[in-house]
């Protein structure tokens, strides 16, 4: 089983998105955070120990998780997909971009 924990902003949209796309693959369990003051689910250090993969969307989402959370991380990697905030909850498109940065990743593991 691979827990997948995706961190975003205020974790409304692309957070949330992937968290119930890949919550439904086999083998995978997934949640997800915001690393933002008044993120609808804030990220604590317990989800970041709970996950074997952590998935943000920009590169300012891994800044803020190593500053807000560093000793956590324990030396693991924190993977960047490069998605921007422009979609909505479970948008077509969004869910087509995640699948194919994220599939291939939780497929091989």
């Amino acid at each position: 089983m691979i827990r997948a924990l995706f961190v975003s902003g205020l974790a409304r949209t692309r957070g949330p998105t992937a968290a119930q796309v890949f919550g439904d693959w086999p083998g995978v369990r997934a949640d997800f955070a915001g690393i933002e003051p008044g993120a609808d689910a804030r990220l604590s250090p317990e989800q970041l120990d709970w996950a074997d993969r952590i998935y943000c969307f920009e590169p300012r989402h891994k800044t803020r998780i190593a500053a807000l959370h560093g000793r956590s991380l324990r030396g693991r990697t924190v993977y960047t997909l490069d998605v921007p905030d422009l979609y909505t909850f479970m948008q077509p498109e969004l869910v087509e971009l995640l699948v194919n940065r994220v599939g291939p990743d939780l497929k091989s593991a």
